[in-house]
Order: C-alpha cells, then sequence, then structure tokens
C-alpha cells in the first residue's frame, strides 16, 4: 500500500470511531490506567461525544492524548497506528504517543476556542 492509501485509511478509522470511549472499553481494558479517575484539574476525563477530531473538546485527560486517537480507550484504533508505521510494541500504544521511550515528547491539548 502506498502512503496516501495508508493516510487514508487511517483518517476513515479516526473519523467512524470518533465517538469517544465507552464505559466497557474502559472497564475491560486492562492497562494498569484508572479509567475512571478525573484529572487532577478537575475536567471530564474524556472527550466529548461526537467532538470534532483535534480540538479541545476531543481530549482523554485519563491518558493526555486526543480522544479520537486513544488507543488505550478504543482499541479498535490500534490497527490504523500499525498499519502507518506508529506502533510502540513494548508499550503498547502508538510511538507517536509513547512518552516512555521519548521521554521529551509533550502531547498538549488544543486551546479552548
Amino acid at each position: 500500500m502506498n502512503l496516501t492509501r495508508i493516510s487514508s485509511l487511517f483518517l476513515c478509522t479516526v473519523f467512524a470511531i470518533s465517538a469517544g470511549c465507552s464505559k466497557e472499553s474502559a472497564h475491560s481494558a486492562n492497562d494498569g490506567h484508572d479509567h475512571e479517575s478525573a484529572p487532577a484539574s478537575g475536567a471530564s476525563s474524556h472527550g466529548v461525544a461526537g467532538a470534532v477530531p483535534g480540538s479541545y473538546e476531543d481530549w482523554c485527560g485519563a491518558h493526555s492524548v486526543p480522544e479520537s486517537k486513544c488507543t488505550r480507550c478504543n482499541p479498535a484504533l490500534a490497527a490504523a497506528f500499525k498499519a502507518t508505521g506508529d506502533w510502540c510494541g513494548e508499550h503498547g500504544l502508538p510511538e507517536s504517543h509513547c512518552v516512555q521511550c521519548d521521554p521529551s515528547r509533550k502531547l498538549t491539548r488544543p486551546p479552548k476556542e
């Protein structure tokens, strides 16, 4: 597959599944994270259902990544990251999100508009 096709597959997958976390997937995931605890800021732990991917509302506070790209909350997204070669097999999440492999990596929430 060429890069354009892989990118298109990834974007289609992200948009198709961008509805956010379900409590079922949060409870069934065994990743060592407390999916139910609120972040220190007191804001919601998970993104708003139907939020525009990449927006302020599209944020998983439990894992500090965009909700539309959170493979911990939505394991079905992993296939798209793996297909593009963006996967850390050691830590089980996208390499682009893996701060264990690259502690200088900073994922920041977009500003509220």
